[in-house]
């Protein structure tokens, strides 16, 4: 058994819990996928890729501050976070191909591709179940610490309870997750106390952010029926039962910072759909577009 195969070799802390894949091309390569009795396959796919498409818009967006963040110190930072999200990203697209592999897209010429790649670079928009705060354009620092901020503090929520899951690669996830996102949210919360009592400028700027952020938070917390279900059996997390939590961390950190939490209507929905449903807004669109251009371009490409 390699290293990757052996989760301590890893990390000591997983509690002899998987954390790695054993293949570069295939993260759940040795890992037992089956599914569970009650945990219907299509369901825990779709729930995979809402969290898989969070966490790769949100990597995507975070490297696009490369040699554009105010410090070098900062850009390490944020790629650092994005690296982490985007391992999240393909293991969870790795899961919810092995749960169901229909949803797996076919290049057009028959050519294998792995199931994570594939589901990244070769789906279209409304295929992408992200929440509409994650594909926003980064604006400036401020907004997008603001961003990081509020979907860290929902992402770990999330992965805590996610640690209970019957889907033990789910769980598995999450336990490695818990510790990463841990360091993102304590990141952008520091990043926004600092904005906040720095100059009249930086805190303008956090205010002009917030604004601009808060609007998509209600959404977070909107369960979805594919949740619902999932959480019923055990294996995802009700997202509407975050909420109280959430709420609890913010107002600690909008109180320390001296800023009130915002009086903001929510995002309008389009029919009642949002970004869970696959619709999105503009942003996704041009966001895809960069990310996905090259392996269109090429999609046997190897390197």
């Amino acid at each position: 058994m390699n290293d990757h195969a052996n989760p301590r070799a890893i990390d000591e802390d997983t509690h002899s819990q998987w954390a790695f894949g054993t293949s570069f091309d295939d993260p759940l390569a040795g890992v037992d996928t089956t599914l569970a009795d009650g945990i219907d396959g299509p369901d825990l796919a779709t729930y995979c890729l809402m969290l898989a498409d969070d966490a790769l818009v949100s990597a995507q967006r975070l490297t696009q501050w490369c040699a554009r963040a105010p410090e070098l110190e900062e850009e390490m930072a944020l790629a650092n976070i994005g690296l982490d999200l985007l391992g999240q990203a393909r293991l969870l697209l790795a899961r919810a191909a092995a749960a169901h592999p229909a949803i797996v897209p076919a290049l057009p010429d028959g050519s294998p591709v792995p199931a994570d790649d594939a589901l990244a670079f070769f789906r279209d928009e409304p295929s992408f179940r992200c929440l509409r705060l994650v594909e926003l354009p980064n604006g400036d620092f401020a907004h997008s610490i603001t961003r990081l901020l509020v979907f860290a503090t929902f992402r770990l929520a999330t992965l805590q309870r996610l640690r209970d899951s019957r889907d033990p690669v789910l769980a598995a996830v999450a336990t490695k997750g818990v510790k990463e996102v841990t360091y993102h949210r304590d990141y952008a919360a520091r990043w926004l106390l600092t904005l906040a009592g720095g100059t009249d400028e930086s805190r303008r700027r956090l205010e002009q952010a917030v604004t601009g952020v808060w609007p998509y938070v209600d959404e977070l917390f909107s369960a979805n029926p594919v949740e619902q279900r999932l959480a019923a059996s055990g294996a995802a997390v009700d997202s509407s039962t975050l909420r109280g939590e959430f709420d609890e961390v913010l107002e600690q950190i909008f109180q320390a910072a001296l800023l009130p939490l915002p009086a903001v209507r929510a995002a309008a929905r389009v029919a009642g759909r949002s970004g869970r449903d696959g619709t999105h807004t503009e942003a996704l669109s041009y966001l895809l577009a960069e990310m996905q251009s090259v392996a269109r371009a090429h999609p046997t490409g190897a390197w």
